[in-house]
């Protein structure tokens, strides 16, 4: 088996991108733009916030276009630049991580049936988490990252970042019982 080239399915209105066509930008953002704010807002939970890192990531992607490769899934390449934005977002905010070794929590592997809570419900708890609970959790269980990878993205350890993912699952469940509950 040979080579097998990547050849993305919007090529050719990335291609009238890179000629500065007006419509083809609109076309890109009406393609991406969803999905991008969906992880923008997951990382950032401020409506505003994440309108503004979709408006900036497009802007930025615009700005080079030039350099994307076509190798490559332009839908990797700008989710790359939303989280970064994102990210860069929740750094002006100071968000601070709790290292492993300060972490100080036990992990309660009750076999209980987590298959009760919906969809929109687990989106709701995950609104409500703290900003580096929800980071984390939203990087490894949305965007597919490694722990590995976000401990380099977040320059904390990869400990640290497992710790905070097991915290902020631990967290997310205790929402998810305190809402079914208060909804009794």
């Amino acid at each position: 088996m040979g080579d097998t080239k990547y050849t993305d399915i919007n090529y050719p209105i990335i291609e009238r991108c890179k000629k500065g066509e007006k419509r083809a930008f609109e076309e890109l953002y009406n393609l991406y733009a969803k999905a991008m704010f969906n992880i923008a807002i997951r990382i950032i939970n401020n409506n505003e916030e994440a309108q503004e890192v979709l408006q900036d990531s497009f802007l930025k992607a615009f700005q080079k276009m030039e350099s994307f490769d076509e190798k490559y899934s332009f839908g990797v390449w700008l989710k790359r630049i939303v989280i970064n934005r994102s990210l860069d977002v929740l750094k002006k905010r100071k968000l601070n991580f709790i290292p492993i070794e300060d972490a100080n929590f036990e992990v309660d592997d009750t076999n209980e049936d987590e298959s009760i809570y919906d969809v929109e419900s687990i989106k709701q708890g995950i609104l409500k988490l703290p900003d580096g609970f929800r980071t984390i959790l939203s990087l490894f269980l949305f965007e597919d990252y490694s722990h590995k990878e976000i401990s380099e993205l977040l320059k904390i350890s990869e400990g640290t970042s497992k710790s905070q993912y097991s915290r902020a699952k631990k967290k997310l469940i205790e929402i998810l019982k305190l809402n079914i509950i208060s909804n009794d």
